[in-house]
């Protein structure tokens, strides 16, 4: 029976609170937030929810089977050295390139204490990743890796998207960064309906966790498409909770299988924060279990790493959120 500690109570860590709430052998769900108001409307609208009035950067509580970060913001590095530190794994629904670079540099730490670290656990990096080693197996050599997510989970996601479309738009090509000129920085993508085809901006994001995935790729780039505008007040951050902006992920994945060059692609489409919560809420699951679905892989990776993703996208159907093949030529 698992205890899991949900730090963020925002548009994610709400979907995830229910998430984990309904799952077979989680027992206790803590929830955190700097906002004590928003975790105590979590914990009274789902069962076996508690709010726990700690700072999780500085202590723990104790028992703890794995801890599930859904806040950003730079809150997530102290929480994840905390957790390193207590020997309690970690999945962390994070999307900013500056935070998941930080995350990484604890790979060592993380190997030494013997814990596992999540990163990326949402939509896209997350979902995204899982799809994208789905594909990869039935390959020899991949080749090539294309991901692009349309749509925000949330405020601090939003705000994580306009900081990532404002930084340098790259990509990995031939073990290194390669900044992208001007005239393709932008590419029309293609994504299941309602969403249809968006116009996106490459940019760092999951390719990170990519490039750590499949070192054997020549290429990997993540694009995201134009978000909202900010949401500043109490207001716009509720009324966009009540829209739910629609989601979606699209992976290309370009490889080789005996002589013959192969071309997979995936989408899915959901509400962004009720796939990402539930992309987390399994990650953490799966972490805190002690059976034979347990993730037990120390250092920080991302899905495409941790996962098998046959059952993982079994499972995260039986929750709701369902992957589709896209038939037909492979073009963005």
């Amino acid at each position: 029976m698992s205890r899991i500690l949900l730090v963020g109570a925002g548009a994610v860590g709400t979907r995830a609170a229910r998430q984990l709430a309904e799952s077979a052998g989680v027992t206790d769900v803590l929830v955190h937030d700097v906002d004590a108001e928003r975790a105590q409307m979590v914990s009274g609208a789902i069962e076996r929810c508690a709010v726990v009035d700690i700072d999780p950067t500085a202590d723990l509580p104790d028992d703890l089977d794995a801890v599930a970060v859904a806040s950003t913001g730079g809150t997530e590095l102290p929480v994840v050295e905390q957790a390193i530190a207590s020997g309690i794994p970690v999945a962390m629904a994070c999307d900013d390139a500056d935070a998941l670079l930080q995350v990484i540099q604890l790979d060592s730490a993380a190997i030494d204490a013997g814990v596992t670290i999540a990163a990326g656990c949402g939509l896209a990096p997350g979902l995204a990743d899982v799809m994208v080693r789905h594909a990869a197996d039935e390959l020899d050599l991949v080749e090539e890796v294309r991901v692009a997510r349309a749509g925000v989970a949330g405020p601090e996601c939003t705000r994580a998207a306009h900081r990532a479309r404002r930084g340098p738009s790259r990509e990995w090509r031939d073990n290194s960064w390669e900044e992208l000129s001007r005239g393709s920085r932008d590419e029309l993508v293609w994504f299941p309906d309602p969403v249809g085809s968006v116009e996106c901006r490459g940019v760092d994001g999951g390719a990170v966790l990519l490039a750590r995935a499949f070192p054997e790729a020549s290429r990997a780039s993540y694009r995201i498409s134009e978000p909202p505008a900010r949401l500043t007040s109490r207001m716009e951050r509720r009324r966009f909770a009540a829209e739910q902006e629609w989601g979606s992920a699209r992976v290309e994945v370009w490889g080789r299988r005996g002589e013959a060059l192969r071309t997979t692609v995936y989408g899915v489409v959901e509400r962004s924060a009720v796939a990402s919560g539930a992309v987390l809420a399994l990650t953490a699951v799966r972490l805190a279990d002690r059976g034979a679905d347990r993730i037990d892989h120390p250092g920080v990776h991302g899905l495409a790493v941790l996962v098998e993703p046959t059952g993982f996208l079994s499972e995260l159907a039986e929750r709701g959120v369902t992957i589709a093949v896209f038939e037909g030529t492979a073009g963005s």
